[in-house]
């Protein structure tokens, strides 16, 4: 049966919602303990930032997109993705993590992704952002906004979570089925695209920033007491799900990216040597290096806007 993108813009227009939605006074802040208070801030952070991640890719995916429903599609999901940011922001300062008007730093390798899509996205395939972005909301959506959901008893943070985790499963079936889309294509347009796209530096810097990213992901996670297979298992999901048709499958990004995942999950496996290194060397990035932070992450705001 295909995929009717029509009835998706349809289902996604009736289920927006906003954060003047929401009671962000109600009762149940008092219930996040100092000691989760502690580890909680920085991850809430990260993950706020993490959101912008998502919502400038999908932003770049519009321009990309081949007609104007996917379009208007990928231009809700870049709102919806600044909106979940904004709510985690509204949720943080719930909880006393803000001071004042603050908005927190993202630590450095969401930085220096940020970085990358501010600058390169733009100019990147569908096909490369298509197969990126996927992966980084399976990792979002069933590992660190899961651990949230299982984890914190306020009810307010429940309420939130609940619509965050409706629109990523929208978000989830429209890149799963992209992927499909992409695959469908003439073999020779395959195989120039992926060509053209390697022999770009900027996706050879990106993936030397991509790398890193995953596996702070997965420290911070550990940091926070959670195991890391609950990462692993759904990063295992992005094959899973996307094998389910032969079309993914002809897609040399989307084979890279899942055999990426492969050696991610594999602790056992050499790859974690480098990646690890990675991660200790861009802990050590000259901020002086670091671009500015970019416009439009300055609507981030944790006022109850609709």
């Amino acid at each position: 049966m295909s995929f009717d993108f029509e009835q998706m813009l349809d289902k996604i227009k009736e289920k927006q919602w906003a954060l003047a939605d929401i009671d962000w006074d109600a009762p149940g802040a008092e219930t996040i303990s100092p000691e989760l208070w502690t580890k909680l801030k920085p991850f809430m952070s990260d993950l706020m930032w993490i959101e912008n991640v998502g919502a400038r890719g999908f932003a770049a995916m519009a321009t990309k997109a081949p007609t104007d429903t996917l379009k208007e599609i990928y231009t809700y999901f870049h709102a919806e993705e600044q909106k979940h940011a904004n709510a985690e922001l509204a949720l943080m300062r719930r909880w006393g993590m803000l001071d004042g008007d603050e908005i927190p730093q993202p630590n450095v390798n969401v930085k220096l992704i940020i970085d990358w899509l501010d600058k390169y996205s733009d100019q990147t395939s569908l096909a490369v952002l298509g197969t990126v972005i996927p992966m980084l909301e399976v990792a979002l959506d069933g590992a660190l906004v899961k651990f949230i959901v299982d984890e914190i008893d306020d009810p307010v943070c429940q309420e939130v979570f609940k619509k965050i985790n409706s629109d990523e499963s929208r978000h989830l079936a429209v890149d799963f089925q992209v992927i499909e889309l992409l695959g469908h294509a003439k073999m020779r347009k395959i195989l120039v695209e992926t060509v053209g796209a390697w022999m770009n530096p900027s996706l050879i810097i990106g993936t030397l920033r991509y790398i890193p990213l995953l596996n702070k992901m997965r420290d911070n996670i550990v940091a926070m007491g959670v195991d890391e297979e609950r990462l692993y298992s759904a990063m295992g999901r992005f094959k899973k799900v996307g094998e389910r048709s032969e079309f993914p499958k002809r897609l040399p990004m989307y084979r890279f990216i899942s055999w990426h995942a492969g050696v991610v999950i594999n602790r056992a496996h050499p790859y974690h040597k480098f990646a690890d290194s990675l991660v200790r060397i861009t802990a050590n990035y000259p901020k002086r290096l670091l671009r500015p932070q970019p416009t439009w992450s300055k609507e981030l705001t944790y006022e109850p806007v609709a």
